[in-house]
């Protein structure tokens, strides 16, 4: 029997490893799995090599719990260890980097805690976390020599044992007894929680428990011809060891991709638009699937769903700093073993290898789109409306994504007809401009509440673009900055002959002096303070009063109520809107000349309140009175 101490340069390295190792204890099974996978692969390649004879027989790694003895353990059938390589790899933590960790991390307090395997190898450790005690039971692979099975043992303490023991079968168990502090793992649901979680997609085999199965009954049928089935008890597997990302593209069908997919998402009742399939292997490692799935109104609903791994073993679903923040809103998986399994914030940001992944992502992404739009427009047009937030996402924070996706970017106009930005460029260039010779794109982001200014547009020949989703306001300042000589209104932004000036405008049948005289008439029956009168010549089949909104108070107060950086002042301003009166229509002249000036009230209460109500801002007391004033009209 051996006994010594843990080669560590402190006079107790547990608790602080039980205090700073991760952030979070339960990724102290991952840790273990990781390492009794990484015993059987090496073991399986030494077999390859022909530098192992034996049979490789049963290569399940065995997870199982026993409350009675209050232990958790986990077992291979891989290399093993002889007691000089435990004395090597378990006794000297992290070799030459434990001094370092003792540094860093002792008298911190508990708020700097981080996950920080892959920086000292301290991996088999975390056991420590959730343990009073922890056990190793190994023998070997190799043949002759110093080979005898060997138990390690720890309490927590610098001070460990290693005695022979008799084992028969090769590899490693690593039995846990859990501490008082940590019974929540001695739990079959909880553990079967993480295994599902990080190890759902490792390439060896993992068992846990048994579960109940049917299973059909050879030549055996019930009295209407059916099969008959019995239910069987049958071993738990957890994983499957050949996810899609591994396998090559031109192995698999449309038809794995989407039950992939569902694998992923057991709980998603729809299948995405279409996936990418990244394969790479120079200038660094990653593959991995991509899907667009339908996009839904929130944008955070859609985020944290892209799941991220390091040879198979689930590390985070939190993936900021790895792709590009727009495509955090697609779904799938990314493998990558230059990404450490440990990934802090800061620590992606200064990766090389994360920055060049970052972008190749983007532009396969961005390829995967322009030879979806080249091969099969119409089909592209038909998934538009999902897929357009994370492209108008993606031109907004990415300039290099802004000047690939310019290509094949749609817009779509009222009529359900689409556009590229060229396309509707020439579509619109004779007829939508202003005064200044500066294009005019029109659009609406409700059409039902906008119907009205649509009509009088439609009735003018121009062309309406339908921008209703959750991010177009950013999109359109986007466009504005790149487009030249040109504005986005939205069509209840001003009346359409002041926006669009045309030769043949007819006069105004009200004088300046009439408009003057008549102003503070109108004011006495209105919110001066909400509403600025102004009059305008406009066509006689237009409304009598119409409102509107100046374009940039309402974008502005419309992109700070969506989380527009530095405005939110914005969503505390009064809204504030012009009360255009249309000299030219008949019921103008009638009002201004009636003697009665309660009749003359009236009319302009009317004739406003039906402005208002037009656009959903008749409320309260001032719409019961217009319920009561209409029916006294009528009558």
């Amino acid at each position: 029997m051996q006994k010594g101490k843990i080669n560590v340069q402190t006079e107790n390295i547990f608790p602080i490893i039980k205090k700073f190792l991760y952030s979070d204890h339960e990724i102290f099974l991952r840790e273990l799995i990781s390492n009794a996978v990484d015993a059987t692969q090496k073991l399986k390649t030494i077999s390859s090599l022909g530098k192992y004879k034996g049979e490789l027989g049963d290569l399940t790694i065995q997870v199982s719990i026993d409350k009675k003895k209050k232990t958790l353990s986990v077992k291979d059938n891989g290399i093993g260890m002889t007691a000089e390589e435990i004395d090597k790899y378990i006794n000297q933590i992290a070799l030459s980097s434990a001094e370092d960790f003792i540094k860093k991390y002792k008298g911190k307090s508990e708020d700097d805690k981080s996950a920080l395997i892959g920086h000292f190898g301290l991996g088999f450790y975390s056991a420590f976390m959730v343990s009073k005690k922890v056990e190793i039971l190994t023998k070997t692979y190799k043949k002759g020599g110093p080979t005898k099975a060997v138990k390690w043992e720890c309490d927590g303490s610098p001070e460990y044992s290693i005695t022979e023991i008799d084992k028969e079968d090769r590899g490693t168990e690593i039995i846990l007894h859990i501490a008082d502090d940590s019974k929540e793992f001695l739990e079959e649901y909880k553990v079967l929680e993480l295994l599902k979680k990080y190890c759902k997609f490792l390439p060896v085999e993992i068992q846990f428990g048994t579960e109940k199965v049917s299973e059909k009954i050879e030549g055996e049928k019930d009295k209407d011809g059916n099969d008959k089935y019995k239910e069987v008890e049958k071993p738990r597997i957890i994983n499957n060891t050949k996810p899609a990302w591994t396998q090559k593209p031109s192995e698999l069908k449309d038809e794995d991709y989407k039950n992939f997919y569902k694998e992923l998402y057991p709980y998603s009742f729809e299948d995405p638009l279409f996936h990418i399939h990244l394969n790479v292997d120079y200038p660094f490692n990653l593959t991995g699937i991509l899907y667009f799935p339908k996009a839904k109104k929130n944008i955070e609903v859609q985020k944290d769903k892209i799941q991220l791994y390091c040879n198979q073993v689930f590390v985070t679903d939190s993936v900021e700093g790895i792709v590009p923040d727009f495509l955090t809103l697609l779904h799938g998986v990314l493998d990558s073993p230059d990404i450490p399994l440990n990934v802090s914030r800061s620590f992606l940001q200064s990766d090389s290898n994360v920055k060049k992944i970052s972008n190749h992502i983007m532009k396969k992404v961005a390829d995967k789109l322009e030879e979806l739009f080249k091969n099969n427009r119409e089909n592209f047009e038909k998934k538009w409306d999902d897929i357009k937030v994370f492209i108008e996402y993606g031109m907004i924070s990415d300039e290099k994504f802004y000047e690939r996706a310019e290509k094949f970017t749609l817009f779509k106009n009222i009529e359900g007809k689409y556009f590229t930005f060229d396309e509707y460029k020439k579509h619109i260039e004779k007829l939508q401009k202003d005064k200044d010779k500066k294009l005019v794109y029109l659009y609406t982001n409700n059409k039902d509440e906008q119907h009205s200014f649509i009509q009088a547009s439609k009735e003018r020949g121009y062309d309406i673009l339908e921008m209703d989703g959750v991010i177009d306001n950013h999109f359109i300042n986007t466009l504005e900055q790149k487009f030249k000589d040109s504005s986005f209104i939205r069509v209840d932004a001003e009346t359409i002959d002041k926006l669009i000036k045309k030769e043949d405008t007819a006069p105004s049948k009200l004088s300046e002096d009439e408009q003057k005289n008549f102003k503070p008439i109108i004011e006495k029956c209105v919110n001066k303070e909400k509403f600025n009168i102004v009059f305008e010549n406009l066509s006689e089949k237009d409304m009598p009063v119409i409102i509107t909104q100046p374009e940039f108070m309402r974008r502005m107060k419309d992109m700070s109520a969506l989380g527009g950086g530095g405005m939110s002042f914005m969503g505390n301003m009064p809204d504030n809107y012009n009360m255009v009166v249309n000299t030219n229509h008949p019921l103008i002249s009638t009002i201004l000349n009636e003697k009665d000036e309660t009749k003359q009230k009236n009319l302009i209460k009317q004739a406003t309140d039906l402005a208002l109500l037009s656009q959903s801002l008749l409320k309260g007391q001032d719409l019961t009175d217009f319920i009561k004033r209409s029916v006294d009209i009528i009558e």
